[in-house]
């Protein structure tokens, strides 16, 4: 039963979007990707906002300084194994407001371990799927290596 249980979830991962802060054109993009236009549920993702549940996180924006340690103690909170999926060119590079700004820390390498960079100012709705798709196959290697991964 463990088996079937492992088997299924390498197939349909549990993605939670974390908005960090920006302009909100990667958090429009990836609602986008969760109507019937994009469907990403099609490729078995499921959105949950509960970290416990999550194995994929999508950060978007940039890191304010108040908002540091909030995203670790979420990252925390994310079962092993976990990706990373930075979206969006604040997530990625610093973007716009990199350059200058007290009170950002972006990019987010700066902060977490991230897999995969989907960069773009807004992204795609199909370069924020081909990332979780890239992310899932990270998640699929890493649960392999594990030996499994949630415990039920």
């Amino acid at each position: 039963m463990c088996g079937l249980i492992s088997f299924a979830r390498k197939k349909s991962p549990w993605v939670m979007h974390l908005p960090c802060g920006g302009c909100n054109g990667c958090d429009i993009t990836i609602a986008a990707c969760l109507t019937p236009r994009f469907d990403i549920e099609r490729f078995g993702c499921i959105a949950t906002q509960n970290p416990r549940h999550a194995d994929i996180l999508l950060v978007t924006g940039t890191v304010p300084k108040h908002l540091e340690n909030s995203l670790k103690r979420v990252y925390e909170q994310v079962p092993e194994p976990k990706v990373v999926v930075a979206v969006g060119s604040c997530a990625v590079s610093g973007g716009v407001f990199l350059e200058g700004t007290y009170s950002i820390r972006s990019p987010l390498t700066n902060i977490l371990p991230v897999d995969v960079f989907v960069p773009g100012c807004p992204p795609k709705e199909e370069a924020v799927i081909l990332g979780v798709a890239k992310a899932a196959e990270i998640l699929a290697g890493k649960r392999s290596k594990k030996g499994g991964g949630r415990s039920e």
